[in-house]
């Protein structure tokens, strides 16, 4: 009886206990495993006053520039600078034979005084015979006769006395002088070479380069579209300086100011130029270079920006980025960009200010999932800063 008890005991409580097993695997597969949010790093969008650079082309050209040519004709004798030397205004660069003008003015100075001395006889006729006039010991007409030989003769040795002038001026421009000071390139004509007056071709060019005037072009669209902003007062006109990018991709260490911004729009390019003056005491820039300009463009106020490592593209090209609710829900939201900043985008349209802005943890992220945040230290937001 015990030894039959025993073994009917056995298979029942594997039974049992096959049976809790299973039940307890069902139990298993019914229930879902409670999701955990996803933990993200979010930037707050704050308006700020950002200032606008736009990088456009220039030219450089001296800041003035004179053509040398000849004021009077003959045949150069000499050179008396040396080619590639700074000038000084007024400073002796050729000279012409003088002899022909040095003649013109001996005889212009001898004309005059041979003027001069009939000036003074018929000026003492004139007043003796005035007197003898009053006495009424001549004739009225002697008197008017003797007065205007005296005018004559005054009005004769003031054009002598202006011939003596133009023959001292041929004579002084026989001497070739620089109009301007600056650096004088090279001659364009040798001792013994025959110039004229009416010459096209100049004989020498002088160019001021210091400072050094630099022409830069901006689509006139572009400008437009600035002023505009700054009358309707969301940008504010920039007196920032101007900054120069060699040819070479080195950095010009002088800043410069923007002059002025011409009064015409190109026909053929639809661009405007603007002209910047550097200073150029080691004559680094010369005249013809290519160089890129930083221009300030003005200050936007009330300016959002989100950094670009936060931006996604859709197909279309579109602005796209994470944006958390104040739930803590996640949505891929759509805006409209300007341009860059640094490293940031400057926004359009699309966001405001007060937008959470995900800047880590976008990976694996779906619209309208639940996220964990935390926010972005202001230091670290400083750095997102171009």
């Amino acid at each position: 009886m015990e030894s039959r008890s025993g073994t009917g005991t056995a298979p029942l409580a594997a039974l049992l206990l096959g049976i809790a097993l299973l039940l307890g695997g069902c139990q298993g597969k019914g229930e879902a495993p409670t999701a955990k949010a996803k933990q993200v790093e979010v930037l707050v969008l704050k308006p700020e006053a950002v200032a606008l650079d736009a990088e456009l082309a220039g030219r450089t050209v001296a800041s003035e520039e004179s053509e040398v040519r000849p004021q009077v004709s003959g045949v150069l004798l000499k050179r008396l600078f040396t080619q590639g030397d700074t000038v000084k205004a007024g400073q002796p660069l050729f000279q012409i034979e003088p002899t022909l003008y040095q003649a013109a003015a001996n005889e212009a100075q001898a004309n005059l005084a041979t003027s001069q001395a009939a000036l003074v006889t018929a000026r003492l006729q004139a007043q003796r015979y005035e007197a003898l006039g009053k006495q009424q010991m001549i004739s009225r007409q002697d008197v008017d006769d003797a007065v205007a030989t005296y005018k004559q003769a005054a009005a004769s040795a003031d054009a002598s006395r202006a011939a003596l002038d133009t023959a001292r001026t041929n004579l002084r421009f026989a001497t070739v002088t620089a109009p301007i000071s600056g650096r004088i390139g090279r001659a364009a004509v040798t001792p013994g070479a025959l110039v004229t007056a009416s010459q096209t071709d100049a004989i020498a060019k002088i160019q001021q380069l210091d400072p050094m005037n630099v022409d830069i072009t901006q689509s006139g669209n572009q400008f437009l579209a600035l002023r505009r902003a700054i009358a309707n007062g969301g940008v504010q006109a920039s007196t920032a300086p101007v900054t120069l990018k060699l040819s070479d991709g080195s950095d010009y260490p002088v800043a410069g100011t923007l002059e002025f911004a011409d009064i015409d729009v190109d026909e053929t390019t639809g661009s405007i130029t603007l002209r910047a003056q550097f200073p150029n005491p080691d004559g680094q820039l010369l005249p013809g270079m290519y160089v890129r300009a930083m221009v300030g463009q003005g200050v936007r106020q009330q300016a959002l920006l989100v950094p670009q490592t936060a931006v996604d593209r859709t197909p279309r090209g579109d602005a796209q980025a994470w944006v958390v609710g104040s739930d803590d829900v996640v949505h891929l939201r759509e805006f409209r960009t300007v341009r860059a900043v640094g490293n940031r985008w400057l926004v359009a349209d699309g966001l405001q200010a007060g937008d959470r802005i995900v800047v880590s943890g976008s990976q694996g992220l779906s619209d309208g999932a639940k996220v964990t945040v935390t926010t972005q230290p202001a230091t670290a937001a400083a750095t997102q800063q171009g």
